[in-house]
């Protein structure tokens, strides 16, 4: 039996397959695009192409994100919070507060032992999310994958005064046509990302004593933006090896564990 875990976001579809014992077996990523469902199909035929060896086994999804009821052969479909949850408990066990910035929106996620205390959701603006991200780097001509290295190339920040995406933009255009270098303005852009999201961390947990803080989704790939969430909230991160698959992997082991019908907390882990 293979357990597929399928969490269409805005910008990507991501896929984890598990075995009958809850171990990793294959991830995929694949953009989201215009069409969700051939990025579905995309993702789901990678994850499962890339099973060592080839498994004809029955196939059991849970699908999450934005996309989830898009899912035709779904055993169900389930929140992004409740995956991102479930996902991160597995991998992190001690997480007691987990930040996840994905495509589109940003959430702060308050756990017990993998549940759901509380939680509070930015989606009404792109700011601070890997679309925001995407348009600054597209502002300075440069690659996404690049923001991190420029931002450790220096201990200069220059300050933005707006995280509106279209003010930001031009705000990020008029620092270059100044003069500014753009290792500065990279890391005023992850400094602004971290004061937004630490506000959104605050609604949930006015005090961070004693919590043990993770972070999931694309953007936690980027060091920078960790860097300068870290040093917002006073707190070390702590980040998985693949961010961006947390809330697959969450809906994978909840595919598992609805389909075998356990009462068990946990399923093993690799």
């Amino acid at each position: 039996m293979i357990y597929l875990g399928l969490d269409i976001g805005s910008l990507t579809c991501d896929a984890v397959a598990i075995d009958s014992e809850g171990r990793f077996l294959a991830g995929a990523v694949v953009p989201t695009g215009a069409r969700n469902l051939e990025a579905i199909a995309r993702a789901r035929t990678e994850v499962l192409a890339a099973l060592d060896p080839p498994s004809t086994a029955q196939v059991v999804v849970v699908s999450t994100g934005y996309g989830r009821d898009r899912v035709a052969d779904r055993l169900a479909a389930v929140t992004e919070i409740t995956c991102h949850a479930e996902g991160i408990a597995d991998l992190l066990p001690r997480t007691t507060l987990l930040i996840d910035i994905g495509g589109q929106d940003s959430k702060a996620i308050r756990l017990d032992a993998g549940k759901v205390l509380d939680f509070a959701m930015n989606d009404k603006c792109a700011a601070g999310t890997g679309r925001f991200l995407e348009a600054m780097a597209r502002a300075l001509e440069i690659e996404v994958t690049e923001l991190q290295d420029l931002d450790a190339a220096t201990t200069s920040t220059s300050a933005l005064s707006s995280m509106c995406t279209v003010f930001a933009e031009s705000e990020v255009v008029s620092l270059l046509a100044g003069g500014t270098a753009v290792p500065s303005i990279v890391r005023g852009l992850h400094r602004a990302i971290a004061v937004r999201t630490a506000g959104l961390v605050r609604r949930v947990a006015p005090s961070l004593t004693g919590l043990s803080i993770s972070m999931s989704g694309g953007v936690a790939h980027n060091a920078g933006v960790v860097r300068a969430l870290s040093e917002e909230l006073g707190l070390p991160i702590s980040v998985p090896p693949r961010p961006d698959l947390v809330g697959a992997l969450g809906a994978a082991l909840i595919a598992r564990r609805r389909h075998l019908g356990s009462t068990s907390s946990r399923p093993l882990r690799t």
